[in-house]
């Protein structure tokens, strides 16, 4: 039987929270949320909270020392989807977004530059407000990498 992924969730301020869960349940692999707190117990067996400190990046840097090669990680944070595909794996931002090595560096530029114009009053601060299309977007693209995942052989 191949290996199977766990899903790691950058959990402070996830959206998409439930839909990770209904996407788990449905493949029969295992969560496991991060964050510096507020997580609510769950009694799943297959959904395992995580509370860390509230030193700065501790969620982030929890989830780059325990993620796999085969693992989810889901995630806004551009700079932890970029730790982690340094590590060989694929991160999923909330609107369906996937960062892998293919598209990691184009968005951590423009992560960058956004910040830069924020700084420099260019730009305003807001983002875009989450959407029903996001969620699906998020849901199908969750699926399909999770598909993905569950397909790869161990290497």
């Amino acid at each position: 039987m191949p290996e199977q992924p766990t899903i790691f969730v950058d959990a402070d301020a996830c959206p998409v929270k439930n839909e990770v869960l209904k996407v788990a349940e449905r493949h029969g692999i295992a969560v496991t949320f991060v964050a510096n707190g507020g997580l609510r117990p769950s009694r799943d067996p297959n959904v395992r909270n995580v509370v860390v400190s509230d030193g700065f990046d501790a969620a982030d840097d929890w989830i780059v020392d325990h993620v796999g090669r085969l693992d989810v990680v889901i995630t806004a944070d551009i700079l932890l989807a970029g730790r982690c595909v340094e590590k060989g794996t694929e991160a999923l931002g909330p609107t369906g977004r996937l960062f892998d090595s293919s598209s990691i560096g184009m968005a951590t530029a423009m992560r960058n530059l956004n910040q830069h114009l924020r700084e420099s009053g260019e730009i305003s601060g807001r983002n875009a407000s989450f959407t029903k299309q996001d969620r699906s977007r998020f849901l199908q693209a969750l699926d399909k990498l999770v598909l993905q995942k569950t397909r790869e052989q161990p290497t």
